[in-house]
């Protein structure tokens, strides 16, 4: 996935129930995306990274699909809605599912899931000069030079990143970048649309897959053998990792809010170090997760906000956009 906290969702009913406890959910959620990129890895070692790609976004545009037939939601309306929504999908979707895939071509699924943790500090910079209202403060200040230095531990900066792919690396971190300039975008252009969380989001991962569907046959062949673990980690990432997670996600945003759910992003490049040192085993040198840690706790210091004295009276919010890798968005799940 995944930039700053997600946008808030209509609430749900009162009345809703439950069948599972958010904090199981929220659990859920931070292991599917955890995992995403080692099914990443899982995949490419059978396919093309735009064949990964687009089978991701094909599984999660069904169970999307689904999902809004299911509840008999109304799909977004008028061709301005449906243009950005086309621009959020290249943005938060298409380029960095692919960017991603490309980069686990050459770089260890335990670095590309330490790479997706600096979507804050991107949403961060980004946010100085495209979001006005969102005023830095010391502390955020802070974080942003915290996170960066936790980047440079984590490529191994002291010894010239030796033994580093910076092809793969650099592609890594252009994709988290790439989430960061599509948070910012949906947050000026679909706040408002009056359309739910669910329908922008199909529409918009629908929209990634159809863009996926013209440019993979222009780069890859027909593979000559399908093998099953590719093909199984393919449908996991775009079924789970972008089509269930996202609406776990809405449920968890819709009970406890935005700020707790966004804290999944701290979650999920542990549990891809785990998954990837224990499940294929990547090699994990002492800057890894001293890197990853520091990183985090930069990551953290730039979603706070500076307090206020007299706050002002609650609104409903209206729905946004959300990627669907990504997680809340103070990071965004690959």
């Amino acid at each position: 996935m995944s930039p700053a906290a997600p946008p808030s969702p209509s609430p749900a009913p009162a009345s809703a129930p439950r069948l599972l406890d958010w904090r199981v959910r929220f659990g859920a959620l931070a292991l599917i995306w955890g995992f995403s990129f080692l099914f990443i890895k899982v995949g490419t070692e059978g396919f093309a990274p735009f064949q990964v790609t687009f089978g991701r976004l094909l599984f999660g545009t069904a169970v999307l699909a689904a999902a809004i037939v299911i509840k008999r939601d109304r799909l977004p309306r008028g061709a301005r809605v449906w243009g950005h929504l086309a621009v959020a999908a290249l943005l938060l979707n298409a380029l960095p599912f692919s960017l991603f895939a490309y980069a686990e071509l050459t770089i260890p699924s335990t670095l590309a899931g330490i790479c997706n943790a600096t979507t804050p500090l991107w949403g961060m910079v980004l946010s100085l000069v495209a979001l006005s209202e969102d005023r830095p403060t010391r502390v955020r200040a802070a974080g942003l030079g915290i996170g960066f230095v936790g980047v440079l531990t984590v490529l191994g900066a002291w010894q010239g990143f030796s033994g580093l792919d910076v092809t793969g690396t650099a592609l890594a971190l252009l994709a988290s970048f790439s989430y960061a300039v599509g948070w910012i975008y949906v947050r000026r252009t679909l706040s408002g649309t009056g359309a739910s969380n669910l329908s922008l989001a199909g529409s918009q991962v629908g929209l990634a897959t159809l863009q996926l569907a013209v440019v993979t046959p222009l780069f890859t062949s027909v593979p000559r053998s399908v093998e099953l673990m590719p093909l199984l980690s393919v449908i996991a990432l775009g079924a789970l990792g972008t089509g269930y997670a996202m609406l776990l996600q809405y449920g968890v945003v819709a009970e406890v809010g935005p700020t707790t759910a966004s804290m999944v992003t701290y979650f999920i490049p542990v549990i891809a170090t785990a998954a990837g040192v224990a499940l294929l085993d990547e090699h994990l040198a002492w800057n890894t997760p001293v890197g990853a840690l520091v990183v985090l706790a930069g990551a953290a210091l730039t979603q706070t906000r500076a307090s206020r004295r007299a706050a002002p009276p609650a609104t409903a919010s209206r729905p946004a956009a959300a990627p669907a890798e990504t997680p809340p968005r103070a990071a965004s799940r690959a």
